[in-house]
């Protein structure tokens, strides 16, 4: 496209009809080196400003002992390329420059600023004056909206990557957030499938946007997990979603399921005034803490002869799901810390709730998708070591499923 910083008018009509002309990624690139030319620029005249305390050409600086000395230039290794920056000086050589140090030469690109703050929940208008407060530039919403779609290729790309052939335990769960549709807001649940791949560490594998949750959905996204290589889970943790369990063992129908115990204590508590919630929420970990499931019956039995009258829904629950909620009592110690809660995705999860707790709703099902996975991302990159004890967990696990199905 070869644009001149002259052809970049300061407005932000001047650059969306820039954004016109962008035919192919070669355009863009020159476009983003332009814009971030005249970004950085203005931001060091800016600096300049403030380290002197007057304005170009005012009064105010006469016999103040420093004054401008015109520019050097140096190039800039960028993201998009290599940009040539016009650097004020001053005359005692006082000046340092923050936005681009003096012995600087390498610098992310403009437009990876745009997105990570657009990954932290700010909304376009946010960005907008942002950019416009910090580095005196005029900046179209429809512009950053340009820069923050590049995200949805990258995301499609990422959902549609291949998977390993097996999974030693995938959390599956969903949070709730809201976006617009059709004009009105609606609730959307946001899917979450989490694994530990057989090297025990944690991998996030896939991310859906629904507007409802239910067991159907839920088989299909495992189906599309199956679709990119997963071959085999060894255990699924899940909540108590009714038909969660039918809906994995139609995909994967050697996958053992395990309710996770802490969405059990917390349906329970539902019923519990809070005044005696501390007292029951004691008695029900003597359930789940048992050292085998004979032991967690005794006190399933104890629990119901204790509260019973007063909470008579709660144990029954128990009873109904048991064969769920009791598959982490086949395991030694190593392993059941792992598989009896999904607190591994619901930790993501939180993390995610932080986000988008702010933001009522989204403008749409794509501007959701696209702070969740740059944040989900975020936070998977700090993921980078195995779980605790993996290895002898890795060794029980070949014991329990056989060595064929654990071998690397």
């Amino acid at each position: 496209m070869g644009t001149s910083k002259t052809d970049l008018s300061t407005t932000a009509a001047g650059i969306a009809d820039l954004l016109d002309g962008v035919k192919n990624m070669d355009d863009y690139q020159s476009l983003m080196k332009d814009v971030f030319k005249r970004v950085a620029e203005r931001a060091l005249q800016a600096e300049m400003t403030q380290h002197l305390g007057y304005d170009k050409h005012a009064v105010a600086g006469k016999n103040t002992g420093n004054s401008r000395n015109g520019v050097s230039r140096k190039t800039i290794i960028a993201d998009d390329g290599y940009v040539e920056i016009d650097t004020p000086r001053d005359r005692d050589g006082s000046f340092e420059p923050q936005f681009i140090g003096k012995h600087q030469r390498k610098i992310d690109s403009f437009s990876d600023e745009i997105i990570e703050l657009y990954g932290h929940g700010m909304s376009v208008r946010d960005i907008q004056s942002y950019l416009e407060k910090r580095y005196a530039v005029e900046v179209s919403t429809g512009f950053i909206s340009t820069l923050t779609d590049q995200v949805l290729d990258d995301m499609r790309s990422w959902q549609q990557r291949a998977l390993s052939e097996r999974y030693a335990v995938v959390y599956l769960d969903a949070l709730v957030t809201s976006s617009r549709q059709n004009g009105t807001v609606a609730k959307r649940h946001l899917y979450v499938a989490l694994g530990i791949n057989m090297s025990g560490q944690k991998e996030l594998l896939g991310l859906w946007g629904q507007a409802t949750e239910g067991a159907k959905a839920w088989m299909s996204m495992l189906t599309e997990l199956k679709n990119r290589g997963v071959n085999d889970i060894l255990i699924a943790c899940v909540d108590g979603l009714k038909g969660f369990e039918e809906a994995i063992n139609a995909v994967y129908p050697l996958t053992q399921v395990q309710q996770c115990i802490v969405h059990q204590v917390r349906h329970s508590l539902r019923f519990v005034p809070w005044k005696e919630r501390k007292a029951v929420a004691v008695d029900l970990r003597a359930i789940y803490s048992a050292a085998t499931e004979a032991a967690a019956r005794l006190a399933l039995d104890d629990f119901e002869d204790k509260w019973g009258e007063a909470y008579p829904s709660i144990a029954p629950s128990w009873r109904n799901n048991w064969s769920r909620l009791t598959v982490f009592f086949d395991y030694p110690p190593a392993i059941r810390k792992v598989i009896y809660t999904t607190n591994a995705v619901e930790s993501l999860n939180a993390s995610l709730q932080k986000v988008l707790k702010p933001k009522k709703s989204f403008m749409d099902d794509e501007a959701m998708m696209k702070v969740i996975y740059l944040n989900a991302h975020r936070i998977a990159s700090k993921w980078t070591m195995p779980v605790r004890d993996w290895g002898l967990a890795l060794g029980q696990f070949a014991v329990m499923f056989g060595s064929d199905r654990v071998a690397l």
